[in-house]
């Protein structure tokens, strides 16, 4: 009975010998004995045994360094900036109205090539002036003009252009006023900066403090009574570091009012020449605007009667028509005495800056087109306007 159960294994075994030779070659290397298991090694050997952070950083080929704040990388970014090829100002005007003068032109263009300037053209062309945000009133005031000239005579899109540039020129002439701190009698020159969030505010600050301290060679002190936004502060100390000037600023929250009073306190005591207030720009509440407005004011007043000298609001040109109602707020809230229009190279509504100008006849002070520190320059209406009609020379 045993002599057959050891048979009878014999031949089980010999299966399962033939059926392994089947599915595994003679040649094939065995299988790796199983190591994943826990060793009994105490904490000491273990260590020794680990890789120390010293002999992982000897290994790396380069070695790690601690990553730069966001404030640091904008600030080297700009320093490292080439800015040598970018060519001068008209240059970057052009160059940053060149949606606003594109449309406007090929509109132009389609209409108007060696015809007749009949009622239908006339319509035609004011219909593309309110297209490009110049504004119906404007528009209609420049059809006009036009008309009265040319009317019923061939004209071509070239003649148009040219035509339409010298009658912007006009209407924006008595606007294009430069900021000269230089007219206040006492130190510091006071300026509030207003604009509703987002509109560019911040940096518009940054820029201007850094041509009149960096290329006027005035002191610049800036006050940072945003309080409300920790990004408004945040950015705005870069923006002091770009421009090399000191900046006022409390924690989150801060009563807006003591930042302007600190910051005047301080200016007129280190003989600034010109201190740049930064404002909230909420107007989801009008009435809270307001008050904390006036508040701010009448804290300034307390130390300079005739301060502030100045309300400089700034405006986004890619909102087009809708930077008249931004202006009629901010007047209702108060007396702003000058505009700065930012993001020109940001849209195809350049044209806001006349119906701005015809609407309101505010100071325009300076225009925007870019992000970098020289993208902003005072406001001249000849360069302007053939920059937006696509005139050259």
């Amino acid at each position: 009975m045993v002599f057959w159960r050891n048979k009878k294994n014999q031949g089980s075994q010999d299966r399962e010998n033939d059926e392994d030779s089947v599915i595994h070659h003679k040649n094939e290397p065995a299988l790796k004995p199983d190591v994943d298991y826990e060793t009994d090694i105490d904490k000491d050997t273990k260590h020794r045994l680990e890789p120390t952070e010293e002999k992982i950083l000897e290994e790396m080929l380069e070695t790690p360094v601690p990553k730069h704040t966001i404030a640091q990388d904008i600030i080297e970014e700009e320093e490292l900036s080439d800015h040598s090829n970018e060519g001068g100002w008209l240059s970057r005007l052009t160059g940053g109205l060149s949606k606003s003068s594109n449309k406007l032109t090929q509109n132009i263009a389609d209409v108007f090539t060696k015809r007749k300037l009949d009622q239908d053209a006339l319509d035609e062309l004011e219909e593309i002036l309110i297209m490009a945000d110049i504004g119906p009133k404007t528009a209609a005031l420049l059809v006009e003009e036009f008309s009265s000239t040319k009317f019923d005579k061939e004209v071509d899109n070239r003649e148009i252009q040219k035509a339409l540039s010298q009658q912007i020129t006009k209407i924006l002439e008595p606007v294009a006023v430069p900021l000269d701190i230089g007219a206040c009698e006492s130190k510091p020159f006071v300026m509030l900066v207003c604009g509703v969030n987002g509109a560019g505010k911040t940096t518009t600050i940054g820029k201007l403090a850094h041509d009149y301290h960096m290329k006027q060679h005035k002191k610049v002190m800036i006050a940072a009574a945003d309080t409300f936004r920790a990004a408004a502060v945040e950015q705005l100390d870069v923006w002091a570091k770009r421009a090399h000037v000191p900046l006022i600023k409390k924690d989150v929250g801060a009563d807006s009012g003591a930042v302007a009073y600190e910051g005047l306190e301080k200016a007129k005591a280190e003989g600034v020449d010109l201190l740049m207030i930064d404002t909230a720009g909420r107007l989801q509440n009008k009435s809270n605007l307001m008050a904390e407005l006036e508040k701010m004011i009448r804290v300034i007043k307390k130390q300079d009667e005739t301060a502030p000298h100045a309300v400089v609001l700034v405006l986004d040109s890619t909102t087009g028509q809708n930077a008249h109602s931004q202006v009629q707020n901010f007047k209702d809230v108060v007396d702003v005495t000058g505009l700065v229009v930012t993001k020109l190279d940001g849209s195809a509504k350049g044209g806001v800056v006349v119906s701005l100008a015809a609407e309101y006849g505010l100071p325009i002070h300076a225009v925007g087109v870019g992000e970098k520190i020289e993208d902003l320059s005072p406001f001249k209406a000849n360069d302007y306007a053939k920059a937006l009609m696509g005139v050259k020379g």
